[in-house]
């Protein structure tokens, strides 16, 4: 069903897929956890006829943040009278992947600057612009290695278990607030997305990762992808110290992609002086997912609610009086007292002070 010309490039990653639902279902008898293996909805038509299809991942151990990696539709399948139209199978298969994915806190999407329909659908199922980046495409062979020594007493250091928690507060230093708080990563989660080989500049004196560069896990055909990470206050980092991490990082590569963000001027006039080309532009999109509790709460925590609203219109206690100002004595007048006879006492008038 899916050897359409739309879908022969993803042939490799769907038959993964396949290949580890049953290894999936085992381990989630075990233990419940997110899926190791992309999910991959398919949409078809009452005559077993595909047409289209979309492909997200998780981007975290956790489970809170997906991404949207593939989203394609078949046009000759859609073409026929009485087909529904590109949107509306795009549509269709984005809210079913949003509302699958119950523990999903947030989604990730990208999509070229060029492309009005699709930015337009993920508008309308809630996505938000976060980043506008740069594509670069980079020949490491043009030119010879530089030569150096970087400045200052850094130190270069491999992406490891042990060095992964640096290149994670590196990059919550170099990452927008909120893109990291949608992205919600971990260092091991920055281990699960590299591949291969992975190089840092880290200050001794701080214990402190200011460059870094990693290989991404790549999910199709295309040239390797190198994520290039960078302190915001080591920018004098962009030369032959920050060449050095990316040749070695790049390896034997004939094609490399880069990114940047466009805002990022310095970046930008590094990587031109690179013989980097540019090769379009993205955008990157994010949405939080709000879902309402399912379970309802007890009565008695109901009623403990309204008596705790209702605690301060009762009557307060009795304020506690203040001290009197000590006042001068004055003389009171004698007043006569009668008192009772007995024969012990001698009978007459007495008095007493009274106030005393």
């Amino acid at each position: 069903m899916l050897q359409s010309e739309a879908f022969v490039d993803l042939q490799p990653l769907l038959q993964r897929s396949v290949l580890l639902q049953q290894p999936e279902r085992l381990l989630n008898g075990l233990i419940r956890r997110p899926p190791l293996a992309p999910e991959i909805l398919v949409a078809y038509q009452a005559s077993q006829q595909v047409v289209g299809l979309a492909i997200v991942r998780r981007l975290n151990r956790s489970g809170t943040c997906w991404g949207l990696d593939q989203l394609r539709t078949c046009r000759q399948s859609l073409a026929q009278p009485g087909s529904p139209t590109v949107h509306q199978v795009e549509a269709a298969l984005l809210r079913e992947a949003l509302h699958r994915r119950r523990g999903a806190t947030s989604w990730i999407a990208s999509a070229g600057t060029g492309r009005i329909d699709r930015l337009a659908l993920l508008r309308e199922q809630g996505f938000q612009p976060l980043r506008q980046q740069t594509l670069w495409c980079w020949e490491p062979g043009r030119q010879a290695a530089p030569g150096g020594d970087p400045p200052g007493d850094l130190q270069r250091c491999g992406l490891n278990r042990r060095t992964a928690a640096l290149l994670w507060h590196l990059e919550q230093a170099a990452c927008p607030a909120q893109l990291r708080q949608l992205l919600d990563r971990r260092s091991e989660d920055l281990l699960d997305q590299t591949q291969g080989r992975g190089l840092l500049w880290v200050d001794p004196t701080r214990q402190q990762a200011v460059a870094g560069v990693r290989r991404l896990r790549s999910h199709d055909q295309g040239p390797i992808e190198l994520e290039i990470t960078l302190h915001p206050g080591w920018s004098h980092l962009l030369g032959r110290p920050l060449e050095r991490l990316l040749r070695e990082v790049a390896g034997s590569a004939p094609q490399v992609r880069l990114r940047s963000d466009n805002g990022d001027g310095e970046r930008t006039l590094w990587l031109q002086g690179l013989g980097a080309l540019v090769d379009g532009e993205e955008l990157l999109m994010g949405r939080s997912v709000w879902r309402r509790q399912q379970c309802l709460a007890e009565p008695g925590a109901s009623r403990w609610r309204l008596d705790t609203v209702l605690e301060t219109f009762k009557p307060r206690r009795r304020p506690v009086p203040t001290p009197l100002l000590p006042t001068p004595l004055l003389p009171t007048p004698l007043l006569p007292t009668t008192l009772l006879p007995n024969p012990g006492l001698r009978h007459g008038p007495a008095t007493l002070n009274s106030g005393r």
